[in-house]
């Protein structure tokens, strides 16, 4: 077994119960996003969608989880990670058991309940991906970090389209609370396995000048932020452009799924929710993952023998995940009736619906290579006793643009008169800042890079 291999293999080790976790988060999130057309006619019975009502639930959700994230950043860098991921799903478990508990065809009364515990989810999940990601930066060697990152994305894909699939049966023969009472137990239970065979790594572990030192059980790193190394650090201008492009990034990304698949739904295509769910699982789970893991590979290989490619796999992200993305608009589908739409073997006859898959997944796979490589490249350039909390920053701001997404797009889609080729085309172009800005910043980042390796080096010398 070669070296790479079992570093390989020992990374999973570690990880296999995070991943887990993290994918039964995206799944209980994933299932409640699918339910709210149905959870719509529960509350409020007989009676037309309440797109208002139900917006509020879900936007509530993102923002609130946003917010919280900057008082989780905090503790994230003070105290244990893994009891603050214990903690999360501790509250995320109860809360999804008691909305199993939720009393239907109450209206306002109804939606207020949901509205409480669905409040309380968002706000731990706050304390996700910050935990997820100041662990890794203790958990996963630099060399291995892109391979980290796509097996956390790998895991809240999968289970997240388990969770539409599950989520659709269970409404189907209208056993939806069993959903809620099912994932909260699972929920209660993978969380007391993850802190049970996960230990907290020591902080700095991973980084070079400090891996040497911190083996002596009797060593720790025990430093904390202040404002003085807060301005020279976390404000630094490598950071600075991972906070500002992240809007504009997020908002292009957060677009792609809500413009995408009303355009394929819609007359003239009409392509049914069970035709689209068949190739999002076939293409996904196939040569979507494939993909993802061949690129996370190269950006670890490459990234090794240069930092500063990581940048540049970060443009290619960008520029490549856009042109795709508008090529998908351009592609002669069929017209389709709405029964033609749900026969799945009419829909696949099309050799255009196999290019339009096939490009679809290349899209998103591209676009994830920017989300495995922006992660590292924001710990190298920060203090282990920082993670959290710019992880936590960087995660607010996304979440404004990913939160503005699809309210842009539907703005894009009126005044264009359901123009989808050219609202398409306009989306795009919220990629352009992002490309600017990463391709000034990889003048900065060397330095930024070596300023946080200075400082390690002198704290090294304070341990020794």
């Amino acid at each position: 077994m070669s070296r790479t291999t079992t570093q390989e293999f020992h990374l999973l080790k570690s990880c296999w119960s995070l991943f887990i976790l993290v994918g039964l988060f995206s799944l209980a999130f994933g299932g409640i996003y699918v339910m709210v057309v149905p959870l719509s006619d529960l509350f409020w019975p007989g009676e037309p969608y309440h797109a208002l009502e139900m917006g509020i639930l879900i936007t509530f959700m993102f923002w609130i989880s946003s917010i919280s994230g900057i008082l989780f950043g905090r503790l994230i860098d003070k105290y244990s990670r893994t009891k603050i991921l214990f903690l999360v799903a501790i509250i995320r478990g109860i809360s999804m058991i008691m909305l199993g508990f939720t009393i239907v065809g109450r209206g306002i009364e109804s939606w207020t309940y949901f509205f409480i515990f669905t409040s309380i989810i968002g706000f731990s999940a706050g304390g996700n991906y910050p935990t997820v990601v100041a662990l890794s930066d203790d958990m996963a060697p630099l060399t291995h970090r892109s391979r980290f990152f796509v097996g956390y994305q790998i895991a809240r894909f999968s289970f997240q389209l388990i969770g539409f699939l599950l989520t659709g049966v269970l409404i189907l023969f209208e056993l939806w609370r069993l959903f809620f009472f099912l994932i909260g137990f699972v929920l209660l239970i993978q969380g007391l396995v993850f802190y049970l065979v996960t230990p907290e790594p020591k902080r700095g572990s991973q980084r070079k000048e400090l891996s040497d030192i911190l083996k002596d059980e009797k060593k720790a790193y025990k430093y904390q932020m202040d404002l003085k190394m807060m301005r020279k650090t976390m404000l630094s201008k490598t950071n600075l452009v991972a906070l500002v492009e992240g809007i504009f990034t997020s908002v292009f990304m957060g677009s792609l799924t809500i413009l995408f698949l009303p355009y394929i739904q819609s007359p003239p295509h009409n392509v049914s929710p069970l035709a689209t769910g068949a190739f999002l699982a076939l293409f996904g789970f196939t040569l979507g993952i494939i993909l993802r893991l061949i690129f996370a590979k190269i950006s670890d290989k490459f990234a090794k023998k240069n930092f500063i490619r990581r940048i540049h796999f970060i443009l290619i992200s960008l520029l490549g995940g856009s042109i795709t993305f508008v090529m998908l608009f351009l592609l002669p589908l069929p017209h389709l009736t709405p029964e033609e739409g749900e026969n799945l073997l009419i829909f696949f006859s099309f050799p255009i619906i196999w290019v339009m898959s096939i490009m679809y997944v290349s899209s998103s796979s591209l676009n994830n290579l920017y989300h495995i490589n922006q992660p590292p490249i924001i710990q190298e350039i920060n203090l282990p006793e920082a993670q959290g909390q710019i992880i936590a920053l960087n995660r607010l701001l996304e979440s404004i643009g990913f939160g503005s997404g699809p309210l842009i797009t539907g703005f894009l889609i009126l005044i264009t008169g359901q123009n989808y080729q050219l609202a398409a085309l306009l989306i795009g172009i919220f990629a352009i800042p992002g490309i600017i800005l990463w391709s000034i910043s990889s003048r900065w980042y060397p330095n930024d890079r070596n300023a946080i390796r200075a400082i390690l080096e002198e704290r090294s010398k304070e341990l020794t």
